[in-house]
């Protein structure tokens, strides 16, 4: 297709990229396909609750067979993510800190060579005591080269959740507005606007995020945010998907492929911004790696070059495009951002990618989609809902409530 050769330019530069998040934030540039997932479910967020037998994994390929003695390191923090200065690292973790990353496999019969680790936590090693939010740190010779975030919830507080498309500025248009309840369930609240903190995330948008707003309605046994324009979001389109299972057989959402040697392209399906609303059940950004026998997947899936299209007039004046899932971390740099191709009126982006089902969407340097894919009331949204309690005199942030729903 035309303007290849400047989109292969493009991919051959992505090991050279850094990678930035807000949530989790890969250092390295030989680090690909970083998952966090909770009890191997890959749709729900990186939320543990106390107590229960919830499971963070993380895994991440390091795109050659050199082993490297990678270690971790855990901090808790506080409501925004800085280090708890108050707590000793004893008070909040049991076991030990800083132990090896053992579990490392070097893939088999790909063309591409990497070495796939995994970390499981909590372990036999390792075991976090208070809730609130926590940060991973992968180091190499005490040198970070990922983090990843994860929240533990003790659930002390009940949260109930509405999400409606009659919103306080239209009415089954563009927009979704949550209403949330909270209980104190006989937690001791003197002053909600200094010891309740409340943050709203949609579709794992961390950078869109709604934080800090306070509830309209205040009662004895808890608080309500009713009609509260602080909720309301701009409801968005169901993701665009596409399968590849097999690089020799197009799947879903796929519209050829070529080996241009040293790599498999992947060229998908041309998209363009929705005009109307048509249900596709989607997983919101959500990926897995997988092949066609489905069977050791983390080592044998084949490494491709992903081309992205999007068909529409350009868009200069609402900011830059950018292609986005989980498996971007939700990222918008450089090794995501899409060009525009005056000629063929599309924009454009190649992206080193992993076999597998990939949710993914095209989303403005503003956090909108309603010029790259459309808004419609009736899209289908996760929305969490983290709520961070300090007693008086506390020494740091408890995550006493939690909730994750659909709209």
């Amino acid at each position: 297709m035309a303007g290849i050769r400047s989109l292969l330019t493009a991919v051959f530069l992505l090991c050279t990229l850094p990678h930035f998040a807000q949530h989790h934030t890969v250092m390295d540039e030989t680090i690909r396909t970083l998952q966090v997932s909770i009890n191997d479910d890959r749709t729900l967020p990186p939320v543990i609750t106390l107590g229960k037998n919830t499971t963070l994994h993380i895994d991440w390929d390091q795109l050659s067979h050199t082993y490297h003695r990678y270690t971790y390191h855990i901090q808790h923090c506080d409501k925004n993510w800085e280090p708890s200065d108050e707590l000793f690292e004893s008070d909040w973790l049991s076991g030990v800190n800083g132990l090896p990353v053992e579990d490392y496999r070097t893939s088999f019969n790909t063309s591409q060579l990497y070495t796939h680790y995994h970390l499981a936590l909590p372990n036999e090693n390792t075991r976090v005591r208070l809730s609130g939010n926590y940060k991973v740190e992968i180091r190499e010779d005490d040198v970070p080269v990922l983090e990843v975030q994860f929240c533990a919830v003790e659930k002390t507080m009940p949260i109930t959740v509405k999400c409606s498309s009659n919103t306080d500025i239209d009415f089954q248009k563009n927009h979704q507005q949550l209403t949330v309840g909270i209980n104190y369930n006989g937690i001791r609240v003197i002053d909600v606007d200094e010891q309740l903190y409340m943050r709203v995330i949609q579709n794992r948008h961390w950078d869109e995020r709604v934080e800090g707003v306070r509830p309209n309605i205040r009662k004895s046994t808890g608080v309500e945010f009713s009609h509260h324009r602080g909720l309301i979001f701009e409801a968005g389109n169901e993701f665009h998907k596409f399968e590849l299972l097999d690089v020799h057989k197009p799947g879903m959402g796929i519209d050829f492929m070529r080996w241009y040697d040293p790599w498999w392209h992947v060229t998908l399906e041309e998209q363009h911004p929705g005009r109307a609303y048509v249900y596709d059940e989607d997983l919101n950004g959500a990926f897995f790696i997988r092949r066609n026998w489905d069977e050791d997947n983390d080592i044998m899936a084949e490494y491709v070059i992903v081309h992205f299209i999007l068909k529409t007039t350009p868009l200069y004046a609402t900011g830059d495009v950018y292609v986005s899932g989980q498996w971007s971390q939700g990222e918008k740099s450089e090794e995501y951002r899409m060009e525009y191709d005056d000629a063929l009126g599309v924009y454009e982006k190649a992206v080193l990618l992993k076999q597998g089902y990939y949710s993914y969407e095209f989303i403005q340097s503003n956090g909108s989609t309603a010029r790259t894919m459309g808004s419609f009331y009736q899209t289908e949204n996760e929305y969490q809902i983290l709520l961070y309690y300090r007693e008086q005199g506390g020494r740091y942030d408890r995550l006493v409530g939690y909730a994750l729903v659909h709209s």
